[in-house]
């Protein structure tokens, strides 16, 4: 069997844009809310750092038209990814010309409101990158795919969260920011050099647009038949994650942990999340998807668990055991997304990719947003141990519906 290699540098610019995409998330996600504890905020309030991650979860709503605007034209994916990406920088200058300390305190609204159109552009970058990578990647290639995207994805959360958490104690707020706006024109060039090949129009490219298409294009993915129980995994797979890993900078803040410590912890946590993003690209050319995904829930459930039993002690824990429970949860996320996104792509109909993965994604990003909304108000009210206890508990919730749920043939 002849096996079809994707396009020239295609793998290296996967790469780089989920790297890129990867920069606001982790900034969002992993460093603002040690910087915000940090200055004082409370864990409520660091909860609501959730809020301008809504585009991800929204961007279901204009997928549709990225994959419709520009189709059967020379690099049509590929110049939707380039104005997202001029956007970010833009937003990311403006970002730079405030103190930390006034955006983490009277200016916190202001904060909220370039983090949002720092996620907006970035989401809709994702639409038109996730559309690209599902036509390019055939199912031969979709792990090593996917291992490749997972750690893009990874060393960009590196950048945006430990990195980011390290060189601001060295170099300050705007000489930070100002590198990682210098990052993301390395990856706006990297793109540019990218040829984009052909596509084919489908019929239903042709299709006149209108409110009525826009209705038939975001219902037509869940008309077929058997997806009820996929969309309860993409619904509950991966909500005890964000709702788990959302507190653990601001618990580490309140153990004492320095900000270049959580950045240097973060920094090789993240790199056994590479390992197993990569580990996990080659257990799913060879494993059942539905044993996979059992497996590494399972894994991801006993991290946070780990992570309670910590928050628990009641002596001081040391170092090698937070250092050791974060290196575990850190891999056995990189593991379960892998898998998780891998299946994504299977249930992609050909010439709708960059739609049905993000109406996938969105499905994914809206219960893992909500989830993590509540999560500093279940730390606050809760306790740190049973907020991860709890956690762990999400994770292994799902077992039993990926135990009856028959994957889509590739």
């Amino acid at each position: 069997m002849t096996v079809t290699r994707p396009a020239k540098g295609f793998f290296l610019t996967l790469a780089a844009l989920y790297f890129a995409q990867a920069l606001p998330v982790s900034m969002l996600g992993k460093a603002m809310p040690a910087l915000a504890r940090e200055a004082g905020l409370s864990t409520q309030w660091i909860g609501f750092l959730a809020l301008p991650a809504i585009p991800w979860a929204l961007k279901f709503i204009w997928a549709p038209w990225v994959d419709r605007w520009g189709s059967g034209r020379p690099n049509h994916r590929k110049r939707w990814v380039q104005v997202c990406l001029l956007a970010v920088i833009a937003v990311l200058g403006v970002v730079a010309m405030f103190p930390r300390e006034w955006l983490l305190g009277p200016g916190f609204v202001v904060l909220l409101g370039l983090l949002f159109l720092l996620n907006f552009f970035s989401a809709t970058q994702d639409i038109a990158t996730d559309g690209l990578a599902t036509r390019l990647l055939t199912p031969e290639w979709r792990g090593l795919g996917n291992s490749i995207q997972v750690n893009g994805y990874k060393i960009g959360m590196m950048a945006g969260s430990s990195a980011l958490l390290i060189l601001v104690d060295l170099w300050g707020w705007h000489s930070t920011v100002a590198l990682v706006i210098a990052a993301m024109m390395l990856v706006l060039v990297q793109v540019t050099r990218f040829q984009e090949p052909a596509e084919p129009v489908s019929h239903q490219q042709r299709e006149p647009v209108s409110l009525s298409w826009w209705w038939r294009e975001l219902t037509r993915f869940w008309l077929r038949p058997g997806l009820l129980l996929w969309l309860l995994i993409l619904l509950f797979y991966k909500v005890g994650d964000s709702f788990g890993t959302r507190m653990i900078n601001p618990y580490l803040v309140d153990t004492g942990w320095s900000l270049s410590a959580i950045g240097t912890l973060e920094l090789f946590a993240s790199l056994m999340g590479l390992a197993g993003a990569a580990l996990a690209g080659l257990i799913m050319v060879r494993v059942h998807r539905r044993r996979v995904l059992v497996a590494f829930a399972l894994l991801q459930a006993l991290s946070f668990v780990a992570w309670a039993w910590l928050a628990s002690a009641d002596n001081p824990v040391l170092a090698t055991q937070v250092w050791l429970v974060a290196l575990f949860e850190q891999f056995a996320d990189g593991l379960s997304t892998v898998a998780l996104f891998v299946v994504m792509m299977d249930y992609c109909r050909s010439s709708h990719e960059g739609s049905d993965y993000t109406m996938q994604a969105s499905v994914r990003l809206f219960a893992a947003g909500l989830f993590t909304l509540l999560s500093g108000f279940s730390a606050a009210w809760m306790g740190y141990a049973l907020h991860f206890l709890l956690a762990g508990l999400l994770s292994a919730a799902i077992i039993p519906v990926i135990l009856i749920w028959k994957p889509p043939a590739s």
